[in-house]
């Protein structure tokens, strides 16, 4: 399993609109045969930072969601709400384990 966990600040006047844009985004990863989870977290004491937890069966799986146009949709709506830029830690799934 490959996982990233993509650390999101966005500028606080655009953290509903940034809830929207990623609402397709997320309904789009999570179809892709590859995607085994993509949950959006929302940091509790602050409204305007988000964790994107994307977990796929592999590597090229992950990379295709990267060339996909609800992905490109999605980069392109948030890119001037950023209060800095995202960043992405990969990670190797190790439990649960997929067949």
């Amino acid at each position: 399993m490959f996982v990233t966990l993509v650390h999101v600040h966005v500028l606080p006047e655009h953290v509903t609109d940034f809830i929207e844009a990623t609402r397709p985004n997320h309904a789009g990863a999570v179809a892709e045969p590859g995607c085994l989870r993509f949950d959006v977290l929302q940091a509790s004491d602050d409204p305007t930072r988000f964790v994107l937890y994307e977990a796929y069966r592999d590597a090229s799986a992950a990379a295709a969601h990267k060339e996909t146009a609800h992905y490109l949709a999605w980069k392109t709506a948030v890119a001037g709400w950023m209060a800095k830029p995202r960043r992405g830690e990969s990670f190797a799934g190790l439990l649960p384990v997929f067949p």
